[in-house]
């Protein structure tokens, strides 16, 4: 696996051989861009897996986090422009799926951008859906870390850590109020295909909210559940690269 650092913003994987196209990964909340290391194993030689870093997290942790979508989604596409130079589309699991589709969105204001082939959004309801529980980025700590444990993705070494809890409990609440302020923009549909993931396990999401998404393309991939919870993916690599690499592309009948 070779592993190359291209911006501060993006970590490229290559499992090998020269790349013919490229997939965007957007994290979730608290999430870096090593999450995505498991996804590059999975798909076929060819396909660079190009993990973006947010500021506030990892090797960015001396930033401070941003604090919405639209300020996320600012920053990201002249740090991206340069690497759109392959055929390219984009993953985001839950934050990460609202910022790679408020991303295309602002692509497509820009005649001369690249488009993504595909849009494959995971883990989270459609943007116009509104959500169905408490807002909690502005909990007191006690309460906060009670909601972030129950979507089981913080690793057990940073809940055993009260230190390690404060560390990242920052990062957490900026992410957390990007996705609880945001709010999506009546626009027309993408011409971008976009696919639905959750986990079939995960309470986060239902069926009904995962379809949602085929308001906002004119090419809607359909829903597909995996075995899992809410963070599914890190048991479902394989699956998941199969899933992705196998759908079709933008234009393409269907």
């Amino acid at each position: 696996m070779r592993v190359e650092r291209r911006s501060p913003w993006l970590l490229a994987f290559n499992a090998g051989g020269p790349a013919t196209r490229r997939l965007f990964c957007f994290p979730f909340a608290g999430g870096g861009a090593s999450a995505f290391r498991g996804l590059a194993q999975a798909v076929p030689a060819g396909t660079e897996i190009c993990s973006v870093q947010l500021p506030g997290r990892e090797d960015r942790y001396s930033e401070s986090a941003l604090t919405s979508i639209p300020m996320l989604v600012s920053a990201l596409l002249p740090a991206l422009r340069p690497h759109f130079n392959l055929p390219f589309s984009f993953f985001g699991h839950s934050m990460g799926a609202l910022v790679a589709f408020e991303l295309a969105r602002e692509m497509r204001r820009h005649p001369n951008t690249p488009q993504p082939e595909h849009l494959f959004v995971s883990g989270r309801r459609a943007p116009h859906l509104p959500g169905r529980r408490r807002a909690i980025y502005a909990l007191p700590s006690a309460e906060f870390w009670n909601e972030i444990t129950g979507l089981q993705g913080t690793p057990a070494e940073v809940l055993a850590e009260r230190d390690l809890m404060d560390l990242v409990e920052p990062i957490l609440r900026a992410d957390f109020q990007a996705t609880e302020t945001y709010r999506c923009r009546e626009e027309a549909p993408l011409a971008t295909p976009i696919t639905a993931f959750g986990g079939a396990q995960d309470p986060e999401t239902t069926l009904g909210e995962l379809e949602g998404w085929r308001e906002h393309t004119r090419q809607f991939g359909g829903v597909r559940f995996f075995p899992g919870h809410h963070f599914y993916l890190q048991s479902q690599w394989v699956a998941l690269g199969d899933a992705i690499t196998t759908a079709p592309l933008a234009g393409a009948d269907g």
